[in-house]
């Protein structure tokens, strides 16, 4: 298992002169420094401000934004997020995902308190559709995300942000491994559960430790860990081969449903201190084996839809045709939405539409971080009444 991040929260202002950094730059020291010694490969930390309308007064959102990425570069840390909920803002989405290169952006499209917002499910269609269209390999999109019912404090990007108990810090875990491990040669059920809740704990006590050693010597509380499965392109690290050694069954056909309610139900039981999703993920172009099974056709969008509603964290990392109109995303996008604010959990959308790629054909990405797999077409008609200007 490797720590994908320490996500710091931060409350700035917009002169970024609060004092607030000096203290995060403590920690992003501390941290890298004491990696090693915790037992745990740090691949980046990253670091995340309170909502960008509550930032910002005079300064333009793309100059602070580069302001920003300026200083926390300065610090150390590897990538920077801000979160859009103020229509003012919805045009800055795009210049800001391609002008400030290591910063991640989302746009809050629903949350239990006010509904669907439908002015920001269109926008959020229209910054996909143009980041989709903004590059010959479409990877503008990574860096861009649609947040239904997301909370404060999630270290794993692009929806991450800061809430008012902010400075904190979490660690976001690369752990699907571990569920490979629990469940392969399971003689059965039982016995899985027990292995992976023995797995998490074992990891949570460490990191606990730890981040209560960071808490110490930085100055910034320690919220917790996301224990949310993420995989990395390899089959061992799938959390999709997890769910095929736990039910024997390839992923998508009968029984994944249950094998993803199964983990999610598995990592409520076991004890750490929990931040974030802290859930079961499901990024189809970061799992090898979710991107093996596209190119079988085991499962579809509506697939990852009803996943989504025992588990998950929605939509992430979905490649679509590179012809998906901007009213084909935004009836997929009120879909997640719809789904986030009926169950009150929070949903993702990182869809990334492929220029020059048609329904059903394979992806061709050099990137490190990403398995090739089959490009989805969203089955949309083309006026949907509530999304209609």
């Amino acid at each position: 298992m490797n720590i994908r991040s320490v996500t710091c929260f931060v409350q700035l202002d917009e002169n970024l002169d609060n004092g607030t950094l000096d203290r995060a730059a403590a920690l992003n020291e501390t941290a890298r420094a004491s990696a090693r010694d915790a037992g745990y490969v740090l691949q980046t930390t990253r670091i995340a401000a309170q909502p960008l309308d509550e930032i910002l007064n005079r300064v333009p959102a793309r100059e602070f934004a580069s302001a920003f990425e300026r200083a926390y570069r300065q610090l150390g840390y590897d990538y920077g997020a801000l979160l859009l909920r103020s229509p003012e803002l919805y045009p800055d989405a795009v210049p800001l995902v391609q002008e400030v290169e290591s910063l991640f952006v989302s746009l809050s499209i629903a949350s239990k308190k006010t509904g669907i917002d439908f002015d920001a499910v269109c926008a959020a269609a229209d910054i996909i559709y143009s980041l989709g269209h903004a590059s010959p390999d479409g990877l503008s999109n990574f860096r861009f995300a649609a947040a239904a019912n997301v909370p404060a404090g999630v270290p794993f990007f692009p929806t991450a942000y800061a809430g008012a108990n902010a400075p904190a810090f979490a660690f976001a875990t690369e752990a699907a491994d571990l569920a490979v491990d629990a469940f392969t040669r399971a003689p059965d059920l039982k016995t899985a559960q027990v292995r992976l809740v023995e797995l998490i704990e074992s990891h949570g006590a460490r990191l606990d430790s730890w981040g209560q050693q960071i808490e110490a010597e930085s100055g910034i509380r320690y919220a917790g860990i996301d224990f949310s499965m993420a995989p990395y392109p390899v089959e061992e690290s799938s959390l999709a081969t997890a769910l095929e050694r736990l039910t024997g069954a390839r992923f998508g056909t009968r029984g994944t449903l249950f094998a993803a309610s199964f983990v999610t139900d598995t990592l409520r039981l076991a004890k750490f201190t929990r931040a974030g999703f802290s859930t079961l993920m499901l990024p189809m172009l970061e799992d090898w084996t979710m991107a093996r099974r596209s190119h079988e056709g085991t499962y579809s969008l509506d697939s990852l839809l009803l996943y989504s509603t025992v588990c998950g964290t929605g939509l992430d990392t979905i490649p679509l045709a590179g012809d998906t109109t901007k009213a084909e995303i935004g009836a997929l996008l009120l879909d997640l939405a719809a789904l986030a604010v009926k169950l009150d959990k929070p949903l993702t959308a990182r869809l990334v539409p492929v220029p020059g790629v048609r329904a059903g054909e394979r992806t061709s990405f050099s990137f490190e971080y990403f398995a090739n797999a089959r490009a989805f077409g969203i089955a949309a008609d083309k006026e949907l009444r509530v999304l209609a200007a």
